[in-house]
């Protein structure tokens, strides 16, 4: 069997959130080393805190303070902390139900290993020593053994000077990809400046890029065929916003192009010509850089437009 390619792979990106009057008022408060949660129609205390009552959906706006002082109600050991995670040494992941507070904060907990460990025991809030109005204004909790805080939350009118209003949080997921045996023939194919697909034994159907199985009919491909290298456009966008470190000049126009022979269509970028006269049906052919795996865009071939029945279930 040929050899399957694998590769590290990371998706990132910033989420970027507006917040509401709760949870403006939830991180403001951290930033202030005041923890604040919600009361809920039947007097339940929720922290964090949310919007709208999880029982009767019905609106809620009275805040609380509960203390900074706790108990863990579950927990699981961490022996080797992660890029960004709370704690470079290893810890635990806990959940604690803060005094006055009747659900559970999901943090780090600071503790020299699991044996130090256990549900029930008492912890308190580690602020950290700079504080924006984030969930890392809790730096982790650590062991405690003073006296209980107060069982009682203080109403709390969440009014801050200089309150947070939105958030930018950065997601990052890290993994490794393995194509597959069908994709693997795929992108080794691409090297040789060709593009294959794969034909289904049903349906006859031929799929670029294959997947190894035919998605109509269920079953597994493994005749090889090769289409191409021109093609249709079937349907394009115009791209006007530039995306972060693609060297690109915006307007340029991105499309669906259904290469000869092939029975879906693949995206690619259209160039070599005024965005605005890209069109459907327009024949184009790939262009390939220097030393690149894959196309870098698409051409006119100068050929006559294709009629639209012959992409139309294409489109």
């Amino acid at each position: 069997m040929p050899e399957v390619l694998s590769a590290p792979l990371v998706v990132e990106f910033p989420f970027t959130r507006s917040l509401g009057p709760v949870q403006s008022a939830f991180l403001t408060g951290l930033r202030e080393r005041t923890v604040l949660g919600i009361r809920t129609d039947d007097g339940t205390v929720l922290v964090p805190p949310v919007e709208y009552d999880p029982v009767t959906a019905n609106e809620l706006r009275e805040l609380v303070e509960v203390a900074a002082t706790g108990t863990v109600t579950t927990w699981a050991w961490n022996p080797a902390p992660r890029r960004n995670q709370p704690l470079g040494t290893p810890f635990a992941w806990v959940l604690v139900r803060l005094d006055g507070a009747a659900t559970a904060l999901l943090h780090a907990l600071d503790a020299p290993g699991p044996d130090a460990v256990h549900t029930g025991m008492r912890v308190r809030i580690r602020w950290a020593a700079e504080r924006t109005g984030a969930i890392t204004d809790i730096a982790c909790f650590e062991p405690y053994e003073g006296e209980p805080g107060p069982h009682e939350p203080a109403p709390h009118d969440g009014e801050f000077t200089d309150p947070v209003t939105g958030i930018v949080a950065p997601a990052r997921l890290d993994y490794v990809h393995t194509p597959g045996r069908a994709q693997t023939a795929y992108l080794k194919a691409l090297e040789g400046r060709r593009t294959v697909g794969e034909r289904c034994p049903a349906c006859r159907k031929v799929y670029v890029p294959p997947r190894g199985a035919c998605p109509t009919c269920g079953i597994a491909t493994e005749e090889e065929v090769e289409v191409g290298p021109r093609g249709t456009v079937t349907t394009f966008c115009i791209v006007n916003i530039k995306a972060k470190n693609l060297d690109i000049e915006v307007p340029y126009v991105y499309a669906h192009i259904a290469l000869d022979g092939a029975d879906l269509a693949l995206h690619g970028r259209i160039a070599g010509m005024p965005y605005d006269q890209v069109r459907m049906g327009l024949r184009v052919e790939p262009v390939w850089a220097e030393g690149a795996a894959h196309p870098d865009h698409y051409r006119p071939t100068g050929e006559p437009d294709a009629d639209y029945d012959t992409y139309k279930e294409l489109v």
